[in-house]
């Protein structure tokens, strides 16, 4: 590993690199300047660029494991299969089928509009904007720029200044691998994105929290810009009588706790049936040990669990578990141990009242509530009188359990019988709804999200029924309007 720092303080090598307005101008004006010439690129161009995006990502691989370590200590192996992986995986399979995406699509014609023929051409949206967030930084800044370069867009890319080793590295990355009129990296924090966001962008793509996605909003509002926003929220997991326990334990575990828990698709907090709570609970314990070890001392000391990645958030969540114990929730699981170098210890929580503000705010971190409950329907009405989440998981031995809980909740996404999945198939939309997103994007769902969807109407040259609606209006014409509003 790395001479990195085990717990850099994260603020102040962002603060030294961060670019200067004069520079983010400049490149803003470049981009601009050059938004009309990347628009006709080809697909072959575009997959071209792409494949030299994947490359990237492979030839960094090393540099990027090494910055993880230095932000927040992320283990090697969840680097490669969250971080490179992905954005790897996303660029082979935009490149493979951008040229399809990029094709006039025909679309049906109605009587009245006979001796016409329809299509939508998919054409850039423009310049585009992509703020990027601090837990997973390489995938969530890339990924949105695999999109837009697909898309045939210019991307000017800020990461978070929460992870300034891998922000001064992707900056170093992409210059070295595009021209900064294609794809182009600013460094800096809150007043860099305010800066940014006074800008006439065409498109705005963030990642963060709903909060600051309001913020983002009403900046595009000002420009009439559209945006996708990738938000979170409490993503409930159900675990029913049914599922077998040990692989849901196990799933669930690894799905919570990598990344120390700071996954915006994480299992926030997990409702069991009462049957099987203690069961599941015990299975969690287990599933919890063979990852990181029997005790605190060993959890701490592995090399395989992830730091919290900033000294705030480390406290916010040790307030979180001190909140919940206060109001009568137990650690079945773990300590809840906060130590220096910002390790929190993966926790599960019981007897978790409602009130208790790790059910009330998004935890991101390694904290696990588990309530039980007795008739399916508890935890749907629960999981419908709050926002809609990013994602929600069901574990059941029942299709029909599944489904009931799809019919009758709302969520970005979901998974049945495992967790997170949904994000690592490009073929399907990824994002939120409403308070835990706008918008979708991976693969053509991406593209589409960085492209105008253009209708154009061809009128050939033959009579059109249209003809005979003009004024003055004479029997005829009234007949042919009888005549329509049969066929409609």
């Amino acid at each position: 590993m790395p001479d990195a720092p085990a717990a850099p303080a994260p603020a102040s090598p962002a603060t030294d690199t961060a670019t200067p307005p004069t520079e983010i101008n400049r490149l803003i004006r470049l981009q601009q300047a050059n938004k009309a010439r990347i628009r006709h690129t080809t697909a072959t161009q575009r997959a071209d660029k792409l494949r030299r995006l994947h490359q990237m990502v492979l030839d960094y691989r090393a540099d990027i494991q090494d910055a993880l370590f230095a932000d927040f200590r992320k283990p090697a192996v969840e680097v490669d299969t969250s971080e490179i992986a992905a954005v790897a995986e996303e660029a082979t399979y935009a490149a493979k089928h951008v040229a399809q995406w990029m094709k006039p699509e025909r679309v049906s014609t109605p009587p009245q509009l006979a001796g016409t023929v329809s299509e939508i051409r998919y054409e850039p949206k423009g310049h585009a904007l992509v703020l990027a967030p601090w837990n997973y930084p390489v995938n969530l800044a890339l990924n949105p720029v695999v999109a837009a370069l697909a898309a045939g867009c210019p991307v000017l890319l800020k990461p978070s200044e929460y992870t300034p080793y891998t922000s001064r590295l992707l900056r170093e990355m992409v210059q070295s691998t595009f021209d900064e009129s294609e794809v182009a990296v600013v460094e800096g924090a809150v007043d860099t994105a305010q800066h940014l966001l006074g800008h006439p962008f065409d498109h705005i793509f963030f990642t963060g929290s709903t909060e600051v996605g309001r913020i983002v909003m009403k900046a595009a509002a000002e420009h009439l810009s559209s945006v996708t926003l990738e938000l979170g929220g409490k993503s409930p997991t159900i675990v029913d009588a049914t599922a077998d326990l040990r692989k849901a334990a196990r799933r669930i575990a690894l799905g919570k706790f990598t990344n120390a828990g700071q996954t915006c698709i994480a299992p926030d907090y997990v409702y069991v049936h009462a049957d099987v709570h203690d069961a599941f609970v015990d299975e969690l314990a287990t599933a919890i040990t063979s990852f990181y070890g029997e005790t605190v001392d060993e959890r701490a000391q592995t090399t395989d669990y992830a730091r919290i990645v900033s000294d705030r958030h480390h406290e916010r969540l040790a307030e979180l578990y001190r909140d919940a114990v206060a109001r009568g929730a137990r650690p079945a699981v773990g300590t809840g141990e906060a130590r220096d170098g910002r390790f929190l210890d993966p926790t599960v929580l019981t007897d978790v009242p409602l009130e208790a503000d790790v059910m009330q705010e998004e935890i991101f971190g390694p904290l696990l509530p588990v309530r039980s409950y007795h008739a399916l329907q508890e935890p749907i009405d629960y999981i419908n009188s709050k926002p809609k989440p990013l994602a929600l998981y069901v574990f059941t031995g029942s299709e029909a359990t599944a489904d009931q809980v799809i019919a009758h909740t709302s969520a970005g996404g979901t998974t049945i019988n495992n967790v997170l999945l949904h994000y690592l198939n490009p073929a399907l939309p990824f994002g939120g709804v409403n308070a835990s997103g706008i918008g979708k994007y991976h693969g053509e769902a991406g593209f589409r999200a960085f492209s105008n969807e253009r209708a154009v109407v061809r009128q050939r040259n033959v009579p059109s029924p249209l003809d005979l609606l003009t004024p003055p209006y004479t029997a005829l014409g009234r007949r042919a309007v009888d005549l329509a509003l049969k066929l409609v």
